[in-house]
């Protein structure tokens, strides 16, 4: 009769703890707050489903997201925390899907490739093969593997992944790809802008610094070919949004030898615009369309003005004009060395009407990797996001683009 008595009361006690814990557990649910897409903790949440060891970059309410599963993405940023634009693109339907043999697009505001794409030392076309799309394939290490976590803190994270890639002129590299991102403050911020107060403007801004280093036992030379370090920023595209492109003056010169336009058939004169030193180049997401300016008619930054959202972003970057840019182009005709150092990107949609997007981007390379056993190549971009007071904005957009944001709105 005592078991029986004992045994009744550890299954009261079971049930009445089970369903305290339950109520606890559906009380922490219920305080749980509901963030809405295209707010930054609605990001955060998701990728933290994705990635276990995402990394989170803080400074006050600024925050960027590093994720080390994810070829060391930063996935996206915000300049007024949890509830702040989400300033990054992400493309959360291709998480559930089975891996593509030719490009995982996950999306990230600020993710790293080798180069070139194209041409006669391109990584991603196998030796010999006819550069078409059925033979287009994204190198494993910047596509789908992991990267490994060297060191981190609140402020900056460093990763490295090591590569073994053949290119199309047949040659092994042995590559060590190491990546360092790290958060902004204010200050160093408006030093980087050359502005002396944005104290009414909400901000975020991070650099991220990419070193190459060639770790195989004989020298990257114009025989055997070599990489380059490919840096491309994806943002969510808007009607309102304008990519602006600063170039050397072209007074007198012929725009086709400053500007590439034609990477996937020319772009419609209604999207592409310029002056003698500024590209606008529109970023709806609407049609598809590349530009390029070459390292000698390029400036060190671009940007964009989404008018809609009072988002003004701006990419600096490393530029050296007297080096030289790999060709990305998919052909073996042009020279190999007649690349950009600048590029922007208008997603749309395919001949056969699907869409990876919608997104934009704007990307920087650096200079060909001639480099012996043991030598590196550093390139360093930042990111910065402003938005806020938009009078604060326009002087932002003045000084360092050289054009205000009303002349940039009546562009198109």
């Amino acid at each position: 009769m005592k078991k029986i008595i004992s045994f009744f009361l550890i299954a009261c006690w079971y049930v009445l703890s089970s369903c305290v814990n339950r109520d606890r557990n559906n009380k922490e649910d219920r305080q749980q707050p509901a963030f809405t897409m295209g707010e930054f903790a609605y990001d955060l949440q998701f990728l933290k489903k994705q990635d276990s060891s995402l990394v989170v970059l803080k400074k006050g309410e600024a925050q960027v997201v590093v994720s080390p599963r994810y070829q060391s993405k930063v996935f996206t940023s915000t300049a007024a925390g949890d509830r702040g634009i989400s300033f990054g693109w992400i493309n959360y339907k291709a998480f559930d899907k089975k891996p593509d043999v030719h490009m995982n697009a996950f999306g990230g505001e600020n993710r790293i490739w080798l180069g070139p794409e194209g041409g006669k030392y391109s990584l991603f076309f196998p030796p010999g093969s006819k550069m078409v799309f059925d033979n287009w394939k994204t190198p494993a290490p910047v596509d789908t593997e992991s990267w490994d976590v060297k060191s981190q803190d609140s402020i900056q994270v460093s990763l490295y992944k090591e590569m073994r890639l053949t290119n199309y002129a047949g040659t092994r590299l042995e590559i060590l790809v190491e990546r360092t991102i790290k958060i902004l403050d204010r200050p160093e911020i408006t030093r980087l802008s050359s502005m002396k107060d944005l104290s009414t403007v909400q901000m975020v801004g991070y650099e991220t610094e990419n070193i190459l280093t060639n770790k195989g036992n004989h020298q990257w030379t114009a025989e055997t070919g070599m990489p380059c370090i490919w840096i491309l920023d994806m943002f969510k595209p808007s009607p309102e949004t304008v990519i602006v492109v600063p170039f050397r003056n072209m007074t007198n010169k012929d725009f086709s030898k400053i500007a590439t336009t034609n990477y996937f058939g020319e772009i419609p004169k209604d999207r592409l615009r310029h002056s003698d030193s500024l590209l606008f180049f529109r970023a709806d997401g609407k049609s598809r369309g590349k530009i390029g300016v070459t390292a000698v008619n390029a400036k060190y930054f671009a940007g964009s003005y989404d008018a809609g959202k009072k988002v003004l972003t701006i990419i600096q970057y490393d530029l050296n004009q007297g080096a030289r840019y790999l060709n990305q182009e998919w052909n073996t005709i042009k020279p190999a060395f007649s690349g950009d150092a600048v590029n922007a990107y208008n997603d749309g949609p395919l001949a056969n009407g699907t869409q990876m997007g919608p997104f934009y981007e704007i990307e920087s390379v650096s200079p060909a990797a001639f480099l012996k056993p043991g030598e590196s190549l550093v390139h360093k971009q930042t990111v910065l996001h402003f938005t806020g007071n938009e009078q604060d904005l326009d002087k932002l957009a003045i000084a360092v683009l050289g054009i205000s944001l009303e002349e940039i709105g009546k562009t198109f």
